[in-house]
């Protein structure tokens, strides 16, 4: 598996290309946006650790970009450590999120949890409701035969609920699902679950597929 390290301070960019090339990834990396945007358009990448503050460009609006042409899971670093910025780049598309200063084996250790979610029981498995398709072996959804673009996070969010329809999940066990670990902040699922509908509803306001159970989670719709 190829990571992009993406981070303007060199010696952070050493330390974790040493570490996780110990761990047997190969390793490319970039100092600012548009180096990592190059390397994005030269090199398959499978997974992106990306800096919040880059010279460049904000590290928010690259992982925007990155989203708009990329699916692979991006895991975004940051000096920050406040709600407001874990929720903005949560909406923009990140997948995990970790603050600087940062302990390498719990990211190596996140890296995994997220890989592994995308490589286990690979199994044909295509679940169908009217419009909307899921496909677990591809790991892509459609809606009227044509791919929605979603992140690896929403893919497993949207995968769990519906392969349980009916079944309501709290906040605290779709993170624990996902994450496999305890909840940190669960409103992170409020951000997913209203990213998934934008994507996957018709009309926002009025779910089809994602509905809430109110004073207790979401669940996929059945019917």
């Amino acid at each position: 598996m190829n990571i992009l390290v993406v981070d303007d301070e060199k010696l952070i960019v050493k330390g974790l290309k040493k570490s996780l090339e110990q761990q047997g990834y190969s390793v490319s990396t970039a100092y600012n946006g548009e180096e990592a945007l190059i390397v994005l358009q030269t090199k398959n990448v499978d997974f992106i650790i990306l800096d919040l503050m880059l010279p460049d460009i904000d590290g928010m609006m690259l992982c925007k970009k990155i989203r708009e042409i990329h699916d692979m899971p991006i895991l975004m670093l940051t000096a920050k450590d406040g709600d407001y910025d874990k929720i903005l780049g949560f909406e923009l598309g990140a997948d995990d999120y970790m603050t600087k200063p940062f302990n390498v084996f719990e990211l190596i250790a996140r890296i995994k949890a997220i890989t592994r979610r995308s490589t286990v029981n690979k199994k044909d498995i295509v679940l169908s409701f009217k419009n909307l398709i899921i496909n677990y072996q591809e790991r892509k959804a459609y809606k009227k035969d044509e791919e929605i673009k979603l992140t690896a996070k929403e893919f497993d969010m949207l995968y769990l609920l519906a392969k349980n329809p009916g079944r309501v999940f709290t906040r605290e066990e779709i993170f624990n699902h996902i994450w496999e670990e305890e909840p940190m902040d669960v409103r992170t699922i409020d951000v997913h679950i209203k990213n998934l509908r934008e994507k996957i509803e018709t009309e926002i306001r009025k779910p089809k597929y994602i509905l809430t159970k109110w004073g207790v989670g979401y669940y996929f719709n059945k019917n």
